[in-house]
């Protein structure tokens, strides 16, 4: 009876933790409000449907097996038989079959995220548009460029609803994780190695952001949001950032890569410094006046040409 009691806690537990986590409504990586977070979505209720059945498969067989092969029911039971080749073929490729069953759509996800989701924004002016935003990683902060549109926004980012967005993604300093649950999954961000994640929203609405890699005390404060607007919405602002925020200079820039928390802000435009996305060593050898070659990762340096569309920019183009 105690071995009985100490296999249900855990199933306990389990049932419980919607209860114990707090009082949201919803749970954001299970309120998906984008086409990548809903592949991912389905995805997961997948695994959970697998995962379920096996856990109801093992718990049936072992209750059947203590109602079968128990102490009052043990006569003709032999502990030392073996060789059933029935049994040793039905556990081999039960087990194969699961993880094919898994395995299959998670590369088909997988693969399918690296491509832009199909847009739905309306306007026919946003058909086979895409936009492209840079995103450093600093401590405790995050940085959002536009190089189509050269502007610069820190700690939020406003988009069009219905259109593919390319983040490609920098760290300055600690290593990262660029995360919007309701949009998508994680993606990390590292210094010399760019990466890229697709994000689309379905409609206007503000989505929350944060780091889920651990970098530090200003850690907790590492959050941004995701501002998703219609296309004409979205036009007005980047015309009001032009028009009225002031723009970044060079030793504003510095100061925003200096390890501290900030609120969010505007910009009308960037230095060209900031377009090399240089990491905490490279700056400081050029500030030094060294050359900033020798201060990449070793091994890790990629061609940023990589990750640039077929005409080498970024911004609000055609795909």
């Amino acid at each position: 009876m105690k071995n009985l009691i100490t296999m249900i806690k855990p199933a306990i537990l389990l049932l419980a933790l919607p209860l114990i986590t707090g009082c949201s409504d919803k749970i954001a990586v299970l309120n998906p409000q984008g086409p990548v977070a809903r592949s991912q979505y389905h995805l997961i209720i997948w695994s959970l449907i697998m995962m379920s059945l096996v856990l109801a498969i093992v718990l049936i067989l072992f209750v059947y097996v203590l109602a079968r092969y128990g102490r009052k029911n043990s006569k003709g039971f032999d502990p030392n038989d073996t060789g059933n080749r029935k049994l040793e073929i039905v556990w081999m490729i039960i087990p194969v079959i699961i993880c094919v069953l898994l395995a299959v759509p998670t590369v088909q996800t997988l693969y399918a995220l690296n491509h832009p989701p199909k847009a739905t924004a309306t306007p026919a002016k946003l058909a086979g548009k895409t936009l492209t935003i840079d995103v450093t990683s600093v401590q405790w902060k995050w940085l959002f460029r536009y190089p189509d549109q050269k502007i610069e926004t820190v700690n939020y980012a406003v988009i069009p609803a219905g259109t593919p967005v390319k983040f490609r993604l920098h760290a300055y300093d600690a290593m990262n994780a660029f995360w919007v649950p309701e949009l998508g999954g994680q993606q990390y961000t590292m210094t010399d190695m760019p990466m890229k994640l697709w994000l689309q929203a379905d409609k206007p609405g503000n989505y929350d952001g944060r780091s889920s890699n651990y970098s530090g005390r200003g850690f907790a404060h590492m959050t941004f949001t995701i501002m998703a607007r219609n296309a004409t919405d979205f036009d007005n602002w980047v015309n009001d950032v032009k028009q009225n925020k002031p723009a970044l200079s060079l030793n504003g820039y510095k100061k925003l890569l200096q390890p501290d928390t900030v609120k969010p802000q505007a910009f009308s435009s960037y230095p060209k410094l900031a377009e090399k996305d240089l990491n905490k060593a490279q700056m400081q050898a050029l500030e030094a006046g060294k050359s900033t070659k020798n201060d990449s990762m070793q091994g890790m340096k990629m061609d940023k040409n990589m990750d640039m569309d077929h005409n080498g920019k970024g911004g609000h183009h055609d795909d």
